[in-house]
């Protein structure tokens, strides 16, 4: 038995395999065989499982996005059939007799390469299609776990580190829980797991070793237990029995009303990241989404995604939450979301860069195509919109106008749209000291409190080194959201957290009597935060 100690991303117990993944790409060296029969038998048969993978890809896909965004692996499924691709593989292996990973990757470039000099747009963008196929087949060969490929049983996925597009690819049924080597207790990746509601730990040493041994994860104290004796496992297996009990018993909350003591209607809404999140909401019986992380939708893609592809994730999540409010977040790609396709130069300083609203008002088509699929979505449910990053008045007027011009073009086509509410971030310290001029733009205010404290703070949230100065509880923070609070209402809009401060159940209270009225937390923070919210008086 071995202990690790990190740091706790969420508090609870998991009991697992681990899955060891590794991201880093492999050097694909090329080699000479003796038996090319056998090495084409290798390349069929990994080319049989990457069809399987990208089925199985394809069939999650449509039930979390749709058709139209299910389309790119049936896409890739087809390509990998394709007779001039596999004629050029099997050519390589058995005239210059080299080995299958070599021939797929060699292959891969190749065609890669002819299609993004072709001047069509459409086959321009099949190149980074054929660069994945070839990837995802070499992986295989190699051994190598792709992302998203958890096996069959559920597991503690360990990784150096994760980025925000690799977790939001892999089947969370089959993740008991993750640590990693890198990160920050405050990435988006370690929201996710939130998110998620599964334990996570960061600042563990990660390698192959660990791969497939028995673990414990220790969300309490932040350690890492691997190969634990029996009695330690059977230490832990009652505490998971323990954890189960206590969840059950917020069961009981269920279909309660989110409503003080002294009679407060509080909006009681969750956080998601994806289509697939919803179920959690539900099952967690949160009044609303208050925040979809709509950039998720560009992060599983290798390609920008089309407005009905947008379309169909909205209208899936607005018609599945009944009426309920989704308010959906426009695009924040940039700092820690990458996306290769947006084609993003380095900066020394991205959280504070060319990102999310920037980006959006720089690239209007970009925002546009968003744009209308939200507004036509919103014919199907109670969508809001709110705009990230804000720091001018300005800001939210032109994207206002976008907003209206778009309507005017839905209306001259007859396409129906809804009521759509319009908020904004408050995630700087500029848009909470002139909040109030803010407030007379829009409809409600949401709290971003990680990128606020960051701000606020002058603190990288991404700096695992700073996670032991970087405080939340702040005092200029919580001055900063009563501050927000308070201008908020006299511009005469209502105002929520939606940062991962507004699950704290250290300041629920205190949020509350600062007169919040919404706090839209993780899925299973819900009942939590609804037990606080019926036993607190806010006068």
């Amino acid at each position: 038995m071995k202990t690790y100690q990190g740091k706790s991303i969420l508090k609870g117990t998991a009991i697992g395999r681990i899955l060891y993944y590794s991201k880093e790409e492999q050097m694909v060296q090329r080699k000479s065989i003796d038996d090319p029969e056998a090495e084409w038998k290798r390349f069929e048969d990994a080319k049989e499982q990457a069809s399987e993978q990208l089925n199985a890809l394809y069939e999650k896909a449509l039930k979390e996005v749709g058709e139209q965004g299910a389309a790119i692996f049936e896409v890739h499924g087809m390509m990998l059939e394709d007779d001039d691709f596999n004629d050029s593989i099997k050519n390589m292996i058995k005239n210059q007799k080299v080995n299958a990973e070599y021939a797929v990757a060699t292959t891969g470039d190749n065609f890669s390469m002819m299609f993004a000099q072709m001047e069509d747009e459409y086959f321009k963008a099949r190149s980074a299609d054929i660069k994945d196929i070839a990837e995802r087949v070499v992986g295989i060969l190699q051994g190598r776990h792709a992302a998203g490929d958890l096996g069959d049983e559920p597991v503690i996925l360990a990784a150096k580190d994760l980025a925000p597009s690799e977790t939001v690819q892999m089947d969370k049924s089959k993740l008991l829980g993750f640590v990693t080597e890198l990160g920050s207790a405050n990435s988006h990746t370690a929201i996710l797991a939130r998110t998620m509601n599964i334990p996570a730990l960061i600042g563990i040493p990660v390698d192959a070793e660990l791969d497939g041994k028995m673990a414990i994860i220790d969300g309490v104290k932040g350690e890492l237990i691997v190969e634990p004796d029996e009695e330690t496992l059977a230490h832990y297996q009652s505490r998971k029995q323990e954890e189960q009990k206590q969840r059950e018993l917020l069961q009981q909350l269920k279909g309660k009303e989110d409503i003080t003591l002294d009679g407060k209607k509080i909006r009681l809404y969750a956080n998601i990241g994806s289509v697939g999140d919803v179920a959690r909401v539900l099952a967690n019986d949160a009044g609303g989404i208050g925040l979809f992380r709509s950039e998720f939708l560009y992060l599983e893609k290798d390609t920008f995604p089309t407005e009905e592809e947008q379309f169909q994730a909205y209208r899936t999540v607005a018609e599945t939450m009944a009426g309920k409010k989704v308010i959906i977040r426009t695009l924040d790609i940039g700092a820690d979301k990458q996306a290769d396709y947006f084609n993003l130069a380095h900066e020394d300083n991205p959280a504070m860069g060319y990102r999310a609203i920037r980006i959006c008002l720089d690239q209007p088509e970009i925002f546009k195509t968003q744009l209308r699929a939200l507004l036509r979505a919103s014919a199907y449910g109670s969508i809001g919109i709110m705009f990230p990053m804000i720091i001018s008045v300005k800001e939210v007027q032109q994207a206002k106008q976008y907003v209206a011009d778009i309507k005017a073009e839905l209306d001259e086509n007859g396409i129906p749209y809804g009521d759509v509410e319009l908020g904004v971030m408050i995630e700087t310290p500029a848009a909470v000291i002139i909040s109030e001029q803010l407030a007379k733009e829009v409809d409600f205010f949401s709290i971003g409190t990680n990128d606020l404290t960051q701000y606020t703070l002058a603190i990288d949230r991404q700096n695992a080194k700073l996670d032991n100065i970087y405080d939340s509880h702040h005092p200029a923070v919580l001055e900063m959201i009563r501050m927000t609070v308070e201008n908020g209402h006299k511009g005469g809009c209502w105002v929520g957290i939606c940062g991962e401060l507004g699950a704290d159940t250290t300041l629920t209270e205190d949020f509350l009597k600062m007169g919040v009225d919404e706090l839209s937390v993780t899925p299973g923070s819900v009942l939590p935060i609804r037990e606080i919210i019926r036993n607190t008086s806010v006068k």
